[in-house]
């Protein structure tokens, strides 16, 4: 697979982890730092099961990692992915911001008077 296909395809991953709420919570609590499934799963209504597969999903889309810590197993985000999403995201963001300043210039010159409007508005 070619270097934009795989960039591609894990930015479909990631998106569509990113589509379920509970999982954007998950990545949420994680951008404060590590914690693991039992401290994910304490503000949700669901079991630490139901918590575990949306980690299996994020860990799948490559969002977060797992490291064993004696007795511990925590979730971490990972920092290169979300970059990856930030940076496809900007790309079209900049497009449309140039497009918005490129109008906004259009519709000023549109509202500057003419060298003729004064002397209408005196008369």
């Amino acid at each position: 697979m070619d270097e934009v296909g795989g960039v591609e395809d894990r930015l479909d991953r990631a998106f569509q982890a990113l589509g379920d709420p509970v999982r954007r919570a998950i990545v949420a609590r994680l951008s404060r730092g590590p914690a693991t499934v039992n401290e994910l799963a304490e503000p949700f209504a669901i079991t630490t099961q139901a918590v575990s597969r949306h980690i299996h999903v994020l860990e799948e889309a490559q969002l977060v990692t797992r490291t064993k810590e004696a007795q511990r197993r925590p979730v971490h985000l990972n920092a290169d992915v979300l970059e990856e999403l930030t940076a496809w995201i900007d790309e079209y963001r900049l497009i449309h911001e140039q497009r918005f300043r490129s109008l906004d210039a259009v519709l000023a010159e549109l509202d500057e008077p003419g060298p003729g409007d004064h002397a209408k508005e005196k008369e």
